[in-house]
């Protein structure tokens, strides 16, 4: 694996980019690069792009100065994507990818087929924080490069409790509080606690929500008007498909999210056999085995039996 040192040894300007509606393990990795580099290679321009996230992620150190300005588009020699499977998760930083003298991919999506110059894909690691901090230095891992990378881990982990956690995972994790990371508040603040609008929004869609004839999948949505009338933010969703998760005796969630261009952002987790990557690729999505995701033009009414039926095909095929 290729050190982050050296990928930018020589470089005097980076662009680092990831996904649309960037998650705790995006914002965190792509802020652990961002501080790496200014403490280290302060001569070298480098910048953050990214959309809105939640502000509880504002503690970390660079949140400030990342942009949310995707129209003036500079010039950078090299351009990190991290934490995205694909040019299509990119959203408007793609942008800064496509005018980048040379272009390198950070990423555990087992689905990314590497869409960068250089590629650097793991997808046994837990997050893109636990493959980057395997890219570091770990003498130049300082707190705040910690805390970005340790916010990460936990998020794409729901707190080491998803089947992606590993060995390796805890050992970093353990490595990242020994640089004296307060733990209690970055899994309290960033990741169990919820607004007034997010329980709202969480209590509509459970109560909404419906089991399968055969009680395996749980799945429920929300529309644009839901949004609007919550006062609700796309970030605000953020827990909603892992609550439905824990659902006893079910083995997949599925939380469809209306766009405002259209279709739905389908979410999807699974608990045991279902390879949920396998169906969102289907539909031009991807992500994990048990967590993944795809955007469909469609209408909740055609989207859930389809999908119901991808889930028994599979089921069928494996047993």
């Amino acid at each position: 694996m290729k050190m982050l040192d050296d990928m930018v040894r020589g470089i005097n300007s980076v662009a680092i980019i990831g996904h649309v509606n960037p998650d705790g393990d995006c914002t965190g990795s792509c802020l652990a690069a961002y501080n790496y580099l200014k403490k280290w290679y302060p001569e070298i321009r480098a910048k953050v792009y990214l959309g809105d996230f939640s502000d509880r992620f504002l503690f970390l150190q660079g949140a400030d100065q990342i942009s949310h300005d995707f129209a003036d588009v500079g010039e950078y020699e090299l351009c990190l994507s991290i934490d995205a499977s694909d040019l299509g998760r990119l959203g408007e930083g793609v942008n800064f990818f496509e005018r980048a003298k040379k272009t390198v991919c950070i990423d555990h999506h087992i689905t990314n087929i590497g869409f960068a110059d250089e590629n650097y894909i793991d997808g046994r690691a837990s997050a893109a924080c636990e493959l980057l901090f395997t890219m570091m230095d770990s003498e130049k891992i300082d707190l705040a490069i910690a805390e970005c990378l340790y916010m990460g881990i936990v998020h794409d982990t729901g707190v080491f409790k998803h089947s992606n956690t590993t060995e390796q995972t805890m050992t970093i994790a353990g490595k990242l509080v020994a640089k004296g990371v307060n733990t209690s508040y970055i899994i309290d603040e960033t990741f169990y606690r919820k607004t007034y609008v997010q329980n709202r929004l969480l209590g509509l869609a459970l109560t909404r929500s419906c089991l399968s004839e055969d009680a395996e999948c749980i799945y429920t949505w929300l529309n644009q008007e839901d949004m609007r009338t919550l006062g609700a933010k796309r970030k605000d969703t953020d827990g909603i498909i892992d609550q439905l998760r824990l659902t006893e005796g079910i083995e997949c969630a599925l939380l469809l999210i209306e766009q405002e261009q259209g279709g739905y952002k389908v979410s999807m987790r699974a608990n045991s056999w279902l390879n949920v990557s396998e169906i969102c690729r289907n539909h031009g999505g991807g992500g994990h085995a048990k967590a993944a995701g795809c955007e469909i033009m469609d209408t909740v009414e055609n989207i859930v039996p389809m999908i119901l039926a991808e889930i028994r095909a599979q089921r069928d095929a494996k047993h």
